[in-house]
């Protein structure tokens, strides 16, 4: 084989490979973009339980501080304070000086997942 067959025969072979590695480039870097995007929504959704935890905590709190004044005193105060944390109250109920509330607190993520972050509390004296 002459020297002149040789390299064409080189360019030839060499020229099915041209490129591949851009393309594993690119498929690497897009693996690590979604492993990094899904990363960030499962710490948003624990933030947001986090979150709807302490506005629970806080709207219990609140509207325990208020049951003498009637249960719609304490669950309007107890609403409020949920507000106030970014959260949404969705149920209250009062018996006695005891109150139980449960706040939903939206998971920031992708377009088209609404999802909520629940969380409950209870305030009012010890029972022994």
């Amino acid at each position: 084989m002459s020297r002149r067959t040789a390299g064409r025969q080189r360019r030839l072979t060499d020229c099915g490979q041209r490129g591949s590695a851009s393309l594993w480039l690119l498929t690497v870097g897009l693996v690590v973009v979604l492993a990094g995007a899904a990363g960030a929504f499962v710490a948003a959704a624990h933030l947001a339980r986090h979150q709807a935890g302490t506005a629970a905590d806080l709207a219990a709190l609140a509207g325990a501080a208020r049951i003498f004044d009637g249960p719609t005193a304490a669950c309007a105060r107890a609403t409020e304070l949920a507000m106030l944390n970014h959260g949404r109250l969705v149920r209250c109920v009062t018996h006695g000086l005891e109150i139980t509330v449960t706040v939903e607190v939206p998971v920031v993520g992708p377009p088209g997942t609404d999802r909520v972050a629940t969380a409950y509390a209870r305030a009012g004296p010890v029972q022994g």
